[in-house]
């Protein structure tokens, strides 16, 4: 659901210029390839698609300060919530943008990325609306071009249905999977950091699904062939 625009935030948020890319803001081949040059330093890239208000990635870059964090959100609105939480850390490892995820090759290099992070993601529950699930084939492609050899995905929600589609699709791209829970916080992992939403929908009872997702070595083929991707 698209928040009610709020337009004092297209002002405010160049308070934070330095690390966000606010709505508008030129996007592209100033950025793709250069994410490295852009924080200053070689570090591996870590890609959360679809931040939210910020609770995951500036908590993640807080606790791994040796990764270079991209944050990357729809809404405006929201992703300048996230940019006042990696302020108030004062952390020197994010960087955020307003940006489409369905154009994410426009922004990153091929192999430039070592991880993404897809957390609670939209499931677009109508079988039509498949194609926009950020697990779908069409997706995971693009992601597989992107992605450093061996590179991951981390991903986490509470739909059930959402979760089941997605194992189903990463079997078809013949990915590996790990570490599958069906219901995180009933095993009491230390290590888990939750969203705004987990944290939401687990107080309601709702058990987390999540697991990690590991591409092929380079060379390898994520899909049988573009035909059978695009049915």
């Amino acid at each position: 659901m698209r928040l009610r625009r709020k337009p004092w935030v297209d002002e405010a948020i160049h308070e934070f210029d330095d690390f966000v890319t606010s709505e508008g803001a030129k996007l592209g081949e100033e950025q793709k390839g250069h994410w490295a040059e852009k924080f200053g330093r070689e570090a591996p890239l870590h890609v959360e698609l679809g931040c939210g208000k910020g609770d995951f990635i500036s908590q993640m870059a807080e606790r791994c300060p040796e990764i270079n964090f991209v944050g990357i959100e729809m809404q405006q609105t929201v992703l300048y919530t996230a940019a006042k939480k990696v302020a108030e850390k004062g952390l020197k490892n994010v960087r955020l943008l307003v940006f489409d995820i369905n154009h994410i090759e426009e922004i990153f290099a091929p192999g430039e990325v070592a991880r993404f992070y897809i957390n609670f993601c939209d499931p677009w529950p109508k079988k039509r609306h498949a194609k926009r699930r950020l697990t779908y084939r069409s997706f995971l492609e693009k992601y597989r071009r992107l992605l450093a050899s061996g590179g991951e995905i981390h991903f986490k929600t509470d739909n059930r249905p959402l979760f089941d589609f997605s194992l189903g699709e990463f079997e078809y791209a013949r990915l590996a999977v790990r570490d599958i829970s069906y219901d995180l916080h009933g095993e009491n992992r230390p290590d888990n950091i939750m969203t705004e939403y987990e944290r939401k929908f687990s107080g309601f009872g709702e058990k987390i699904n999540r697991c990690e997702v590991i591409f092929p070595q380079e060379g390898d083929s994520v899909a049988h062939s573009q035909d059978a991707m695009e049915q």
